[in-house]
């Protein structure tokens, strides 16, 4: 069943030791700098402060992360981190630091309290005081280059826990992408149904990284092109089409727990994974304007849906489901073979299903003035093996809709399952 808001206490701790390390560090940069430290005054591990959530707010800690099954929110900001230091202990301590942290903005508190020396650089950059939580939710993910690096070698001695499905994705038919918005040590995934909620939480993990990370590259999105729950209509994307009608819904708990969460026995050397999943992120580039010079017949083709209702060429309403074996004139199949709708439908790829939780976003325009706009696609399966990559071969490889999309941006991670009240984001992968 899907997250509901909920009002349950708060434990947030910071380990001394990275405290130290923090507040070294704004010392030594001060005010100008991308750090700050995190506050004594809710930092220590023996008297940890507890905060009661605000109304409107996610659960932190369950048996699977938020943001995932949650109703989608109508807000992203999506960061990949790389490592920059070796240290095993430095990646445990900031995974408890952005645990505390994340419980901390979830329930709409501030990241440390407001008692700082007024010399030093405030706990908390502030752009989200006197807001509510916005259905804020944090998902973390961890990528394959965190297990063994470019060069090969084991940085933190977890080189033999990687799952065995945790890999680069590969490179698909037409891809087009660029390395500097690909992949990644670490990821979070920020929804929300304010921005600046979302901006601010991402900006604060950033902060609390120092010195351990440093972003990779950032995706902003609005306007949520899936549903994950019936009680949500479906959304548009920026081609006007209705999208992800058949997207799996939190409610089908069996059709969830069999494509969706990692299971005990999946993979013998990655059972700290169990409860968890895998995230798919890919930035999908469309060619706008050209889009909108094309025919409604010729696009609703493309699509294989009408445009208007979202209900399938061959008949019925929104949710009908497609009848591929229906032809119109010269016996042509009245939706299209290569049709999106069709080449994505679950009876065409073996009956899998993924759960699609994707992002509009518009990053300006080109220097010839063209819209540098698409979908940031996000997906939820329980094995990229099976479940995408054999899909998205297919799409690339014989989707219509290719004429008008480039992939620019890929990624794929590992999402621990939820955290339990006095444990970190990952603990099973690290005892």
């Amino acid at each position: 069943m899907p997250e509901t808001p909920d009002q349950p206490d708060r434990t947030s701790g910071l380990s001394r030791r990275r405290l130290l390390g923090v507040a070294g560090a704004g010392t030594a940069i001060g005010a100008a700098g991308f750090v700050g430290g995190l506050g004594a005054s809710w930092a220590s591990d023996d008297k940890p402060a507890r905060q009661a959530a605000q109304p409107g707010s996610y659960p932190f800690h369950g048996a699977h992360q938020a943001g995932i099954v949650t109703p989608a929110q109508d807000r992203l900001h999506f960061a990949a981190f790389d490592l920059t230091s070796n240290s095993r202990d430095d990646l445990v301590a900031l995974l408890r630091d952005w645990t505390a942290a994340a419980a901390r903005m979830t329930a709409g508190e501030l990241v440390g309290e407001p008692s700082r020396p007024y010399d030093a650089p405030p706990d908390d950059t502030g752009e989200a005081i006197g807001l509510p939580p916005s259905g804020l939710t944090l998902t973390f993910g961890f990528g394959p280059s965190l297990f063994r690096d470019a060069s090969g070698a084991d940085r933190f001695g977890i080189a033999d826990r990687r799952p065995k499905a945790l890999r680069r994705l590969p490179h698909f038919p037409a891809d087009n992408l660029a390395a500097e918005r690909s992949d990644g040590d670490l990821c979070v995934q920020a929804c929300a149904d304010d921005p600046q909620v979302a901006v601010h939480a991402v900006r604060n993990l950033a902060r609390i990284a120092f010195g351990t990370a440093a972003i990779r590259w950032s995706q902003l999105g609005f306007g949520r092109t899936s549903s994950t729950s019936q009680a949500q209509q479906t959304p548009r994307n920026l081609f006007g089409f209705k999208d992800g009608t058949a997207n799996l819904k939190a409610e089908d708990t069996e059709q969830i727990d069999r494509f969706v969460w990692v299971g005990d026995g999946d993979d013998p050397r990655a059972g700290w994974l169990t409860g968890g999943s895998y995230l798919v992120a890919r930035r999908i580039n469309m060619t706008i304007e050209t889009w909108d010079r094309t025919s409604l017949r010729e696009q609703e083709g493309i699509v294989g849906r009408d445009r208007q209702h979202g209900a399938p060429l061959s008949g019925g309403t929104e949710f009908t489901e497609p009848d591929f074996s229906v032809t119109g004139r010269g016996g042509k199949p009245l939706i299209p073979l290569d049709s999106h709708v069709r080449l994505a439908h679950p009876s065409q790829n073996k009956g899998v299903q993924i759960l699609r939780r994707g992002y509009n976003f518009t990053d300006g325009n080109d220097r010839l003035g063209r819209l540098d706009a698409g979908l940031f696609f996000i997906a939820y399966v329980r094995d990229p093996a099976t479940q995408y990559i054999p899909m998205q071969n297919r799409l690339s490889r014989d989707d219509a809709m290719m004429e008008y999309l480039q992939h620019t941006g890929s990624a794929l991670f590992a999402v621990p399952p939820g955290v339990r009240e006095g444990g970190y984001l990952g603990e099973g992968l690290f005892t």
